[in-house]
């Protein structure tokens, strides 16, 4: 019987304590697949728009779109600058991974293996490093298809010249960045570069862009720049000054054409000059505009102003005779002198002669805030305002201050400072009848007109000018067949610590054609010439002949002295006849 009962409860299998345990585990594991497949709808159907973002954030990006530049354009609308699409290669040294491409990707961006393990070089803690700029597109494309991680190609705009040389001066030049550095390109940079785009893209897991999205904001490309700079006119001043300074032996020269009617400049050179499209090789002195940036001591130049200020005056007239004899004179404790004794001369020989003493005299003999107020009134002292970067403005000390001897030197262009430009821009002035145009680089620019001289003694001081241009004057050289010419020579010493140079000069010719009428005015300036000669008949009114001559005919202005007879004249190789 004992053991019938223990047979019967063997086969009792119901155990209260472990039924319940199992039944409180399957209701969990029921409780957190509900969770699970809740969780699932709530993210994948109901709000799935986190799992989207989480997503887009590692796969869609960003990208900076470039703006395209606006040109420089000359006159006619012909380029000076222009940007071109380019690429540029760069990386991750973080996320960096040849995975055995790295030989073909240093050929492909023709960078030794050594270089391109330093720009790679992951314990410099960079995360971005250029591997080569402004690269032709394709290449950039096919290097993108090796599928280096950590490698990425953007698109770019790099900035062409081309002409090089030729307008480097006035145009200036951008960095690789395509900002402006120098000229008109750092002068005009808020309106030449335009506003970036941005661009959404699909990338893959390697990082590489699959596909383009959509464009968040597109780019806004740069304003074109037109200048009152003839493309023409500009290399014929180009090459003339290039051969001038060349023939002179000259440390530098400069060059400034301008239309006196418009206050336009029309071209504007100086030697040495550079290619922007070989940044590497730039430095400052060739760099700098030495039209508009330095200044010096203009010399003889100025003598017609002051034969103006003292007709102004109603002391001087055409008819006034000045005794120059003996061919200096005392101011004070200095002497003020002349190459020989011209003896009594009338204004229009002062200035044929370039009489020291006779232009003394004239400043002397005027209210010396007569002298300064129409010098001031050029625009000797101030900027010209064509908003170019570095702009001088020269010197010109109040007349409160003049003592006679610097009212004296100041007659014939010493003891005040300018720049060939705002010499052109004076002799405007004369060119004009007497009316200022302040000078402009910009073809639709706005200038204010000024009268400055009164009309009849412009004239007047013009048909003297002519004489200097005549066999008897101090600028034969200047002379163009079938055209009258106006100008005027300086021939300046340097100054140099303690006083002035005997043997370094500048050259100088300002001057305006036809002289009956002038369309155009120019001032050439040799700096140093030291081939021999150096006054500035013989070194600058030759470059200004040659200009002149074929601006006037690019121009189509009509000759106004075609009764003279021609006659062949023939130059050795220093410019003498």
């Amino acid at each position: 019987m004992i053991h019938q009962r223990l047979k019967d409860n063997a086969n009792k299998v119901v155990v209260p304590e472990l039924s319940g345990r199992r039944r409180f585990i399957l209701a969990c594991f029921m409780l957190a697949m509900c969770g699970l497949i809740w969780r699932a709808v709530d993210l994948q159907v109901l709000n799935n728009s986190f799992l989207q973002n989480r997503g887009d954030a590692v796969h869609l990006s960003n990208i900076k779109i470039p703006a395209y530049r606006g040109q420089i354009l000359d006159r006619d609308g012909h380029a000076l600058a222009i940007s071109a699409p380019v690429s540029s290669v760069w990386v991750n040294p973080q996320e960096f991974d040849a995975n055995g491409q790295g030989k073909k990707l240093a050929s492909m961006l023709e960078l030794g293996q050594k270089a391109l393990t330093k720009k790679t070089d992951k314990t410099s803690g960079r995360r971005f490093v250029y591997l080569r700029r402004h690269m032709d597109p394709q290449l950039a494309e096919r290097i993108e298809d090796l599928g280096v991680v950590g490698v990425y190609a953007q698109k770019e705009y790099r900035r062409f010249y081309p002409d090089g040389e030729v307008a480097a001066h006035v145009v200036g030049f951008t960095n690789v960045d395509g900002e402006g550095q120098e000229g008109l390109e750092l002068a005009y940079e808020s309106r030449l570069q335009g506003v970036s785009g941005v661009e959404q893209v699909l990338r893959d897991g390697k990082r590489r862009m699959v596909k383009h999205v959509e464009s968040v904001r597109e780019p806004v490309p740069g304003k074109d720049v037109k200048l009152s700079i003839d493309r023409r006119l500009q290399y014929l001043a180009y090459r003339e000054l290039k051969a001038a300074v060349a023939q002179q032996k000259a440390k530098s020269g400069s060059l400034v054409l301008m239309n006196p009617l418009t206050g336009e400049i029309l071209a504007a050179a100086n030697q040495p000059a550079f290619n922007p499209n070989e940044r590497s090789k730039l430095t400052a002195s060739r760099v700098r505009n030495r039209a508009f940036v330095d200044v010096f001591e203009p010399g003889s130049i100025m003598k017609p102003f002051t034969v103006a200020a003292g007709m102004m005056s109603g002391l001087f007239d055409t008819s006034t005779i000045i005794d120059t004899t003996p061919g200096y004179m005392k101011v004070g404790r200095s002497q003020v002198r002349d190459h020989r004794n011209y003896g009594k001369v009338d204004l229009a020989t002062l200035l044929l002669k370039s009489s020291n003493v006779g232009s003394s005299k004239i400043a002397l003999g005027i209210p010396p805030e007569g002298m300064w107020g129409l010098l001031n009134r050029l625009g000797f002292g101030a900027k010209t305002g064509i908003d170019f970067p570095g702009e001088a403005k020269g010197k010109l000390v109040g007349f409160e201050r003049w003592r006679p001897i610097e009212r004296a030197t100041l007659s014939f262009g010493y003891g005040l400072s300018s720049s060939v430009l705002q010499v052109a821009q004076a002799y405007s002035v004369l060119a004009n009848n007497g009316v200022l145009m302040p000078a402009t680089l910009l073809s639709d620019g706005v200038s204010e007109a000024e009268r400055v001289i009164p009309v009849e003694i412009s004239k007047s001081i013009r048909h003297m000018l002519q004489g200097v241009v005549s066999k008897v004057g101090t600028a034969p050289r200047a002379k163009i067949q079938g055209y009258t010419v106006a100008g005027k020579t300086g021939t300046v010493k340097k100054a140099v610590a303690g006083g002035y140079s005997d043997d370094k000069y500048l050259g100088l010719f300002a001057g305006m054609a036809p002289a009956k009428n002038p369309k155009l005015v120019m001032v050439v300036m040799i700096d140093e010439p030291s081939a021999g000669d150096y006054y500035g008949g013989l070194v600058a009114a030759p470059t200004f002949s040659r200009v002149m001559a074929g601006a006037l005919r690019l121009m189509n202005v009509a000759p106004d002295n075609v009764e003279e007879p021609v006659t062949l004249v023939a130059f050795n190789q220093r410019g003498a006849q």
